[in-house]
């Protein structure tokens, strides 16, 4: 790969395969998707579609059968699963649908933990967590609070600054709407597109609901990557 394909590339799959054992049907097949740098693309897929196995694949939680899934630049198989783990860190933002908040920390510490995998000062990181929480509508008296003594609402948005806190190049979402209403789904979605909008990243938004796409230049359903029968 030439550095000018690396510098324009996000995301590059060839000729994926994925089973989750040597005796189990395929259940993703990926001749070849690339996603170039700062490029926002909405994933839809419904259930069963392979979109949980393809968001955990480019979040190297998982490596695939056969073929290479390169994320900025680096081949993720290639690398040990603490090697991916830390690339995932320093590289990496994923919003979980579930959160996968510490209940009983405090918010700012629940954003301070991600960025201890992260290669920022400490009073720079916690300055700039402050930030974004302010930047997400979490003022500083909420700082301190449990994080399970929040609204869903509020939940949410400490996610984003978790995701956000080491300055990702590529942010990967994975349904976080599921549970909110019309409203509180189009406030959250023009809040991370404004809080995108500040920062050079791609960005893959997982979800099986047509009406985010609007939000979207670039929309990709999952069927038409992969040409697998059964999924999972």
């Amino acid at each position: 790969m030439t550095q000018s394909e690396t510098d324009t590339t996000a995301i590059r799959l060839q000729n994926v395969l994925y089973r989750f054992n040597a005796d189990a049907p395929v259940v993703l097949d990926v001749p070849a998707w690339e996603v170039p740098r700062r490029e926002k693309i909405f994933l839809q897929g419904e259930s069963g579609s392979g979109k949980s196995t393809l968001l955990a694949l480019l979040a190297g939680l998982q490596t695939p059968s056969s073929g290479e899934v390169t994320i900025l630049g680096t081949a993720m198989s290639a690398l040990s699963s603490r090697k991916r783990d830390r690339f995932r860190a320093q590289n990496l933002g994923v919003v979980f649908q579930q959160f996968n908040l510490i209940p009983y920390l405090s918010v700012l510490d629940n954003v301070l933990l991600a960025a201890k995998f992260g290669e920022t000062a400490a009073a720079a990181t916690k300055q700039r967590a402050i930030e974004l929480l302010q930047r997400v509508n979490l003022p500083c008296d909420l700082h301190q609070r449990k994080a399970a003594q929040l609204s869903i609402g509020q939940q949410q948005r400490v996610a984003i600054v978790r995701a956000l806190i080491n300055s990702p190049s590529l942010l990967l979402v994975d349904e976080p709407t599921s549970a909110l209403d019309h409203a509180n789904r189009d406030a959250f979605l023009t809040l991370l597109f404004d809080v995108l909008a500040e920062r050079d990243c791609a960005m893959v938004f997982v979800s099986h609901d047509p009406a985010i796409g609007q939000y979207f230049h670039s929309k990709v359903r999952v069927s038409d990557i992969n040409r697998a029968e059964t999924v999972g």
